[in-house]
């Protein structure tokens, strides 16, 4: 910074990176909060010699800069500090009068206090505040960020990993992944050249959390949740019902991707179309934007946060809150190739699987949504966690069965769907079923059972005879039904 450049910042009042003291004689004693202040969060300076009152700042110079240059930095080396901290220093001369500036760079180690770590401080906008308990948490957890997860969990090995979720992991590469360097490999090599285990057989926490054994999981990572809640409304205080489903805990990360992905099926418009030899296919841009806001909260989240990162469903968005800030803002990520991640070992195994973006945070797939619906993406971050919104109209759903019945009129569907097909069953065997029944067997929605047995009637595989109430259904097609 030179002299010309800092009286022009003196007349520039829209300052975040500055913080201005008088100075005259010594120290001021709130100098340490400004430096702990910028040292966690993106640096700044700190200029000595400049008195403000409201926005008006008048030079009024230091005595003795040489000493106090002296105190400052002998206090950084000191163990006032938690970390040894530098600075860059530079002394002006303006009209007479000596202005001492300290450049304090962003802390590769945070949280940085003086004293005791209740001397924590962030910046926010040209002010120094206290850094909140939560706060100070998400820093230090910050300090592992794709690191923690890749270390070896000690005394651990492949019998902790749930043998049901590495094989149905397993089972789905050989069906949209083909990997010869891995299709025929043992369950101890496989481990290994994925990174889930060590070359002696010991898990990494990033194995263990995709894999492993509920118990085990819980048992290392304590804080282990990702939940999924269903609101009957614009907000908590808005549903009748504290919630109408609540997903249930699952034993790792993998069984937890596959009893949300189902949940999240049933959210959006996917419309039937032609393709080029006359089958039926429908358009899931929606879906794979959940899609990729899902699997991001699995590869992004600090599972070892205490903040519970969850998906909640209201009747009019979607959002994924997510434990664990963006290493870097969100606005700097748009249009760029950023590809850090938290977990890059579980990362890695998602994307091997085709099931996120090869490249970033999906950013430009999640901000799709609003091209694809007309509604809108926010993507907020905050200090400790990360929220992405995809709003919806209230009618989005109830219009998908119109949607799909009208296609199934003019395209005849040949093949059900595995529900549709648990449908068929149920009602073979009960056909008085009724449509709540029904979703409860399948622990699915209402609201995605009726659309079913709309688009079964439709095709001719159903026909409901009496009344809604007293009524029964009967099986008409069964070809259709046997495929």
């Amino acid at each position: 910074m030179t002299k010309e450049e800092l009286i022009h910042r003196l007349r520039d009042i829209e300052w975040d990176d500055f913080e201005v003291k008088e100075a005259k004689s010594g120290l001021p004693k709130n100098i340490w909060e400004t430096v702990s202040a910028f040292s966690n969060t993106s640096g700044g300076w700190i200029i000595l010699g400049i008195k403000q009152k409201g926005k008006i700042f008048e030079i009024c110079g230091v005595e003795n800069a040489e000493q106090l240059e002296q105190d400052f930095f002998s206090t950084l080396r000191s163990q006032k500090f938690n970390t040894r901290l530098s600075a860059d220093a530079a002394q002006y001369d303006i009209d007479g009068k000596k202005i001492l500036t300290f450049r304090i760079p962003s802390s590769s180690v945070k949280p940085v206090y003086f004293g005791n770590p209740g001397n924590t401080f962030i910046r926010m906008g040209s002010g120094d505040q206290h850094a909140t308990e939560s706060e100070v948490m998400a820093m230090y957890h910050d300090q592992s960020f794709g690191i923690r997860s890749e270390t070896t969990v000690p005394e651990t090995d492949l019998d902790m990993l749930n043998i049901n979720s590495l094989h149905s992991y397993r089972n789905y590469l050989k069906t949209y992944n083909k990997l010869s360097a891995y299709e025929n490999l043992s369950d101890s090599d496989f481990c290994r050249q994925l990174s889930i285990s060590n070359k002696h057989g010991e898990l990494t926490y990033a194995g263990l959390l995709m894999f492993g054994k509920g118990p085990e999981v819980l048992r290392y990572v304590p804080t282990f949740c990702m939940d999924y809640v269903e609101i009957p409304g614009k907000s908590v205080s808005d549903a009748a019902t504290r919630y109408s489903y609540r997903a249930p805990e699952q034993e790792n990360l993998w069984e937890s991707y596959q009893v949300v992905i189902r949940r999240l099926l049933t959210l959006v418009d996917r419309p039937f179309k032609l393709n080029n030899l006359g089958i039926a296919e429908d358009d899931g841009r929606q879906f794979e934007v959940l899609r990729e806001a899902w699997v991001n909260m699995l590869i992004h989240t600090d599972h070892f946060s205490p903040f519970r990162s969850c998906v909640h469903v209201f009747t009019n968005r979607i959002e994924f809150m997510n434990a664990g800030a963006f290493p870097i803002p969100p606005e700097r990520m748009y249009g760029t190739l950023f590809s850090s991640s938290r977990n890059p070992t579980i990362a890695k195994l998602f994307r091997l699987a085709k099931l996120a973006e090869n490249i970033g945070f999906g950013i430009e797939k999640l901000l799709s949504w609003q091209q694809l619906t007309g509604q809108k993406t926010v993507i907020r971050g905050e200090r400790d966690y990360v929220t992405v919104t995809l709003y919806f109209t209230s009618d989005v759903v109830d219009n998908v069965v119109d949607n799909v019945v009208d296609n199934v009129v003019d395209n005849v569907v040949d093949k059900l769907t595995d529900r549709q097909l648990r449908i068929i069953e149920l009602i073979r065997h009960e056909p008085t079923i009724s449509a709540t029944q029904i979703a409860s067997r399948l622990s699915t929605t209402i609201r995605t059972v009726q659309r079913d047995l709309t688009i079964l009637k439709a095709s001719g595989a159903l026909s409901r005879i009496g009344p809604d109430k007293g009524g029964h259904w009967q099986i008409e097609d069964k070809q259709t039904i046997t495929n």
